[in-house]
């Protein structure tokens, strides 16, 4: 049974996965050089999924600190 499109948050696209499709790990491990051409796609190792973590906006100093 699928979910109501209004019942989905619009948050849920904006996070990091988890877990990668296997097409992402070999090319995660490409970039990484730890990929071997020819080698079996089955039983590929972990790869680390960063997760980027989004920062507090900085608060403005009011005009009135700086005038002082």
């Amino acid at each position: 049974m699928s979910l109501d499109k209004s019942l989905k948050s619009k948050s849920s696209l904006v996070r990091t996965r988890n877990v990668l499709k296997r097409a992402e790990r070999i090319e995660k491990l490409k970039f990484e050089d730890r990929w071997v051409e020819g080698q079996c796609a089955l039983g590929l190792p972990k790869v680390r999924v960063e997760k980027i973590s989004i920062g507090k906006k900085k608060k403005k100093k009011k005009e009135e600190d700086s005038d002082d």
